[in-house]
């Protein structure tokens, strides 16, 4: 399966991969500020965007699997790698199996007890099945710095104070994607992740974590760091789950230093 994907600028080439949402449409409110450095290619993975969903098991290794074959098939050999949620978990598994170059993840999925796992699918769950019987009222809910709080308070540190434009692509796809309700089972479902001993990925590795994401709790950030000894932990302060959202100008600048 060939992903769709965008590319935008000139340079050394980065990667980014989603979470559940819009598709590589997430990456929109630092797309633009990363293409004025580096040439960014911004997949979609298998179920979300453009990219038809997956015929056989959607899991972790099948998901990553179709990004390692997008970067070889792209002659993309070496390319640096930056995932958020979700994605920052498969930018993780890619760099354990000595894919890419460079890898940064944001608030990434995996490192979380049993019950903390079991909380994630409890809240998260609901708030999907939410935002599908409210789909077509998402415009003018977002539209509102009261239905912006309401609907996106366990993803966003300060949800009244973003733009409807930053936040309605990736509520809608979480809705949308037919991918979404697979994918939230593998993540639920599926192994935590494993990590990489010292010395064996491929180039550095950063992983940003929000001081009050309430998805990916700060706490597992120590579980992140220990399967990743050779990681470099960043913490992005008053940002929840979407570093991109809460604090764009901060994350553009980790990802531009911690790749090359």
């Amino acid at each position: 399966m060939t992903l769709n994907h965008v590319r935008r600028g000139s340079g050394a080439p980065l990667l980014l991969v989603h979470g559940l949402g819009a598709g590589g449409q997430s990456w929109a409110p630092i797309l633009d500020e990363l293409a004025e450095h580096r040439e960014v290619i911004a997949v979609d993975l298998p179920g979300f965007g453009e990219t038809p969903p997956l015929t056989g098991e959607v899991s972790i290794a099948t998901l990553t699997d179709s990004v390692a074959d997008f970067i070889r098939e792209q002659g993309l050999d070496g390319i640096s790698t930056v995932g958020q949620s979700m994605g920052g978990r498969l930018v993780l598994e890619l760099a354990r199996r000595g894919v890419g170059g460079d890898t940064v993840a944001l608030d990434p999925g995996g490192f979380w007890s049993d019950r903390e796992v079991a909380v994630f699918g409890a809240t998260l769950r609901p708030s999907i099945a939410l935002v599908r019987v409210l789909r077509g009222r998402l415009p003018s809910l977002l539209g509102s710095s009261a239905g912006r709080t309401l609907l996106l308070a366990q993803l966003s540190a300060r949800p009244w104070a973003l733009s409807p434009e930053t936040v309605l692509p990736d509520v809608r796809g979480l809705a949308d994607s037919p991918s979404t309700g697979a994918a939230l089972d593998a993540l639920i479902k599926g192994p935590k992740q494993q990590g990489a001993p010292a010395g064996t990925v491929p180039g550095r590795v950063t992983i940003g974590w929000g001081r009050r994401d309430l998805v990916t709790l700060p706490s597992q950030a120590a579980r992140a760091t220990e399967l990743f000894p050779d990681a470099v932990l960043h913490w992005f302060e008053r940002c929840g789950h979407f570093p991109q959202w809460d604090a764009p100008h901060e994350a553009v600048r980790l990802i531009l230093d911690s790749t090359d």
